[in-house]
């Protein structure tokens, strides 16, 4: 089997977490190379995984290793310049998510994985859940009719202790980056990414001075389609919550966990199939079904599920939601 030369860039806890050791045991990917800030953290690293090259500087890691494609976890501040310098070289690129900050720095990524013909794609994960997955097919084959109303969200206290996550100039926002944009991208694809109409949102700071903690959006899109999306760090409820609801013409589902209603004859049918996966440890089989995606597009030149438009299109609107909470007003799209 052909292997797929990769390189990862940003040594945090996802890379450790779920790129590293996913893509270590994948038959078809050869690490080639590693690099952080911290040279010791990279070497480390490179010595667990046997991978033969490890660097602190980007720049040199790009010129020597003979990497077909490229992971960035950096923080999203880098992103802009990681990714565009691994175009430029050649390469293939997955980021994490977000993207980026704000929809200019989000768009010149874009424009420089179309002048480089390579492929992007952004670290989506949660698409590639066994549930969500089932959930949009469901609503793809029409089942629950025409899609109306979506409320979804991720309440979670924070999983990472790194400072840059919670700075604005390096995160390009709190919650909403981190959790808030990925219930965004889960209803705009449930809803096939409709053209948006308005955003109105509401922040909270409670926790921090920079960042939000807290965020409370309402979408509403051209197709009369609504979207009520809440994230938080902060909340003091019991228990994590991560969740969607949608409602259709003739059913509804919901995950988490999976249910499907469908309207039969005048009564509301549980047809829930009682055969789907469920992996003990869901979180990282979506990243395997995420990398092998990636990695299984670059060797068949297939095409990619979480491209860049789609991305330039949830930054759009993260943008709205940003100046909505900030001015206190509902923010419309021409």
């Amino acid at each position: 089997m052909p292997k797929t030369k990769c390189s990862l860039v940003g040594l945090g806890g996802i890379a450790q977490i779920a790129h590293l050791p996913l893509l270590s045991k994948m038959n078809d990917v050869e690490l080639v190379a590693v690099c952080d800030i911290e040279k010791s953290k990279a070497k480390s690293i490179a010595q667990k995984y046997n991978i033969p090259q490890y660097y602190s500087n980007y720049d040199e890691m790009l010129k020597n290793s003979e990497s077909e494609c490229m992971i960035v976890t950096a923080p999203t501040n880098f992103h802009k310049e990681l990714s565009i310098k691994a175009f430029d070289y050649g390469l293939h690129v997955l980021v994490e998510k977000p993207l980026a900050r704000y929809y200019e720095e989000g768009n010149d990524i874009v424009e420089a994985a179309k002048r480089s013909g390579k492929k992007l794609m952004i670290g989506m994960n949660n698409r590639f859940r066994p549930d969500f997955m089932m959930q949009e097919s469901f609503i793809s084959a029409k089942e629950l009719g025409d899609i109306f109303y979506i409320k979804t969200g991720f309440l979670k206290k924070r999983s990472t202790t790194e400072n840059w996550s919670v700075k604005k100039e390096s995160a390009g926002g709190g919650v909403f980056m981190d959790l808030g944009i990925v219930v965004l991208d889960i209803a705009l694809w449930m809803l096939k990414y409709p053209k948006i109409r308005s955003v109105n949102a509401a922040n909270y700071y409670h926790a921090f001075k920079s960042v939000e903690d807290s965020s409370f959006v309402m979408l509403r899109f051209d197709n009369d389609a609504t979207v009520s999306l809440e994230a938080s760090w902060s909340l003091l409820r019991e228990e994590d919550l991560f969740y969607c609801n949608v409602y259709g013409t003739e059913g509804s589902s919901c995950v988490n966990p999976l249910k499907i209603f469908k309207k039969m004859h005048g009564t509301l049918m549980n047809v829930t199939p009682l055969k789907i996966e469920n992996p003990t440890n869901i979180f990282k089989r979506s990243y395997e079904y995420e990398l092998k995606h990636f990695i299984n597009a670059i060797q068949n030149n297939t095409g990619i599920i979480s491209g860049g438009e789609e991305a330039l299109i949830r930054l759009k609107i993260t943008d709205a939601i940003y100046k909505s909470a900030k001015t206190g007003k509902e923010v419309f799209f021409k």
